[in-house]
């Protein structure tokens, strides 16, 4: 960590007076990451970006040229992908979409829609009729149950996702009867957060079985497998990540055992944001204030869940560290704790703006700045930016590194 903390401190000497609060990306590890993932992924599968994780545009530009494209959930993530890039792949999914955003979509030359309903069918090819075009589909399946356990579950239980995996034959059915439409496979995401190499593979081959048995008994081609996302960070054990290398092992068996057969193996799509960006992100915010309340310690951070409010959302122990600034212009005191616990908390005015609680810190005061890496997806992304008219972070981004 001592790129970040070096980057802090010399912000910091910049700026002496101004409280720090940022989102720092480093690119370069944006960059490594996705292309050892892309690179490691075996003929026959192609990897998404899912924009939703952190729709930043340097980071939609760097993964460009590595990705095989991105995966959006709204017309604005459409046009903010078409900024940047006329011809890149996109697919488009999501559980309401207006016509409006299916006809936009389409206009944008989407290359898969992903439909959630046999009333969004029908309404996307009376769309692409009025358009005179054939719109490329998948159905988006609800599996039902039992599946592996994840932190969110979308599938195997009643969800607002998808078509229940007991209408999908009548969704093929209808399919194939509108003439604007083009089946081409289907598309799974049971779940999110997946920590479990083996159990995730194990999925994508379930998904591989349901998709050639539903191919088999109503004879369209099937081009795609999409396999979603899903796959996990565990935030509060980094040093026991998802086992990619394994996960790469078992879907190679899974293509090999698809391509043993006569009919040609679907392309595998995932669509994975989380995985991608997470680990290029940190966020980094000043301590404002440290206040000893009963037998209880807290340090207030220029920030808190309005800018990143993953560790709330998600109800977990975000891991942290602290880059001391010697640097301090009052005429004052400054206020120290060593050696015990601290709530961070943020300048929301609410008591749920903790951020982590009752960790012990060997050294903080008042003017150093509290980092949290792996904030790359779903920080700021998912944050209630204005509440209380808070100000926004700045967002900063590591010198490009070889």
């Amino acid at each position: 960590m001592n790129h970040i903390s070096d980057y802090i401190q010399s912000w910091k000497r910049r700026h002496p007076d101004e409280p720090f609060s940022a989102f720092i990306y480093d690119l370069a590890e944006l960059k490594r990451n996705a292309t050892r993932i892309v690179a490691s992924l075996p003929a026959g599968a192609k990897y998404f970006y899912a924009i939703k994780a952190n729709s930043d545009k340097k980071i939609i530009e760097t993964l460009l040229p590595i990705v095989d494209g991105f995966e959006v959930a709204s017309l604005g993530e459409v046009e903010k992908v078409r900024e940047i890039s006329g011809s890149a792949d996109i697919i488009f999914g999501g559980p309401g979409k207006t016509d409006g955003e299916i006809e936009n979509a389409l206009r944008h030359r989407v290359a898969l829609l992903h439909v959630e309903s046999i009333a969004e069918l029908l309404r996307t090819n009376w769309i692409a009729g009025r358009l005179g075009i054939k719109a490329d589909i998948l159905l988006r399946v609800n599996l039902r149950g039992p599946l592996p356990a994840g932190t969110l579950q979308m599938c195997g239980v009643p969800s607002q996702f998808g078509i229940d995996e007991a209408d999908i034959p009548q969704a093929i059915e209808t399919a194939g009867s509108c003439p604007n439409i083009s089946l081409r496979g289907f598309h799974f995401h049971s779940m999110s957060n997946q920590l479990e190499a083996p159990l995730h593979a194990a999925m994508v081959g379930h998904y591989m079985e349901r998709a050639r048995l539903w191919q088999t008994q109503y004879g369209f081609d099937l081009r795609y497998v999409n396999a979603g996302g899903g796959i996990g960070i565990h935030y509060e054990k980094l040093e026991a990540p998802f086992e990619w290398d394994t996960f790469v092992r078992e879907l190679e068996h899974i293509i090999e055992k698809e391509s043993e057969g006569n009919a040609p193996c679907p392309e595998i799509l995932f669509e994975c944001g989380r995985y991608t960006a997470a680990s290029c992100g940190y966020y980094a915010a000043e301590v404002l204030d440290i206040r000893q309340i009963g037998d209880s310690s807290f340090a207030v951070i220029n920030g808190g869940l309005h800018q990143f409010l993953l560790p709330g959302a998600w109800k977990h122990r975000h891991p942290f560290f602290i880059v001391p600034v010697d640097g301090w212009s009052y005429p004052l005191p400054r206020t120290e704790i060593n050696d015990r616990p601290v709530t961070i908390v943020g300048r929301m005015n609410s008591p749920r703006d903790i951020l982590t609680r009752n960790e012990n810190v060997a050294r903080l005061r008042t003017g150093d700045v509290i980092v949290f890496p792996y904030a790359g997806a779903y920080g700021w992304s998912i944050s209630a930016h204005d509440f209380s008219s808070l100000e926004y972070p700045e967002f900063l981004y590591m010198p490009w590194q070889a």
